[in-house]
């Protein structure tokens, strides 16, 4: 069954956060104490920060996700920008009644000023945040949300994202995948989860997609 309905991960994905989050985990754990090298804030992308403080330090897990946030809401503008085709690509999905959504584990806050930036903020017919669901990625319910919302069948779904929990939800929920080759998280360690596709850039899509 051809694609109606692609659902896109935002932060990697989309827009390039990667310097912005990496500077907020650095300045966040070193204002708790702990040095951390480029490498490990790497390690950090994609899952809730809920789940990355908390095995840090259960005690300080809230005080430290209020670090992160500040640091990324004050230097948001200053990196955020759209991964190269992403807006030339997302604009001839519009126009060919492609349903576009995103999925992300992101707040609705942050996610909005991303979307404004990149000027992606007309495009989205639902955009499930982490402020809606019980379950954030890799548990599917924030993909059948999505899917309720736009009324979606999983056949004819794509799931898109840069990173393992993208590519998990996705296939908990039944729908096809595509991972992305810009990720930060390495090609050959998102090619073992197995996607449906990989994207070595955002206009593969169109052939996919057949529009």
């Amino acid at each position: 069954m051809n694609i109606h309905t692609v659902l896109f991960d935002l932060d990697g994905t989309l827009i390039d956060t990667n310097e912005l989050i990496i500077e907020s985990f650095i300045h966040t754990f070193q204002r708790y104490g702990k040095k951390i090298a480029r490498e490990e804030a790497i390690e950090f992308i994609g899952p809730p920060l809920k789940d990355t403080f908390l095995q840090y330090n259960p005690v300080q897990a809230e005080s430290m996700m209020e670090t992160y946030r500040e640091h990324n809401k004050k230097h948001h503008d200053d990196y955020v920008t759209a991964f190269p085709n992403v807006l030339k690509t997302i604009d001839r999905l519009y126009q060919k009644n492609i349903q576009l959504g995103i999925v992300t584990t992101k707040l609705r806050g942050t996610v909005g000023m991303g979307l404004r930036v990149t000027q992606l903020d007309s495009y989205f017919k639902t955009v499930i945040t982490l402020d809606d669901v019980a379950c954030a990625k890799p548990h599917p319910e924030p993909v059948i949300r999505a899917m309720n919302e736009l009324g979606a069948s999983p056949e004819s779904t794509l799931m898109v994202g840069d990173n393992s929990h993208d590519i998990e939800a996705g296939k908990n929920a039944a729908v096809k995948t595509a991972a992305v080759s810009w990720s930060l998280k390495d090609r050959e360690k998102l090619l073992a989860y197995k996607p449906t596709y990989m994207l070595d850039d955002m206009q593969d899509l169109l052939t996919i997609t057949e529009v």
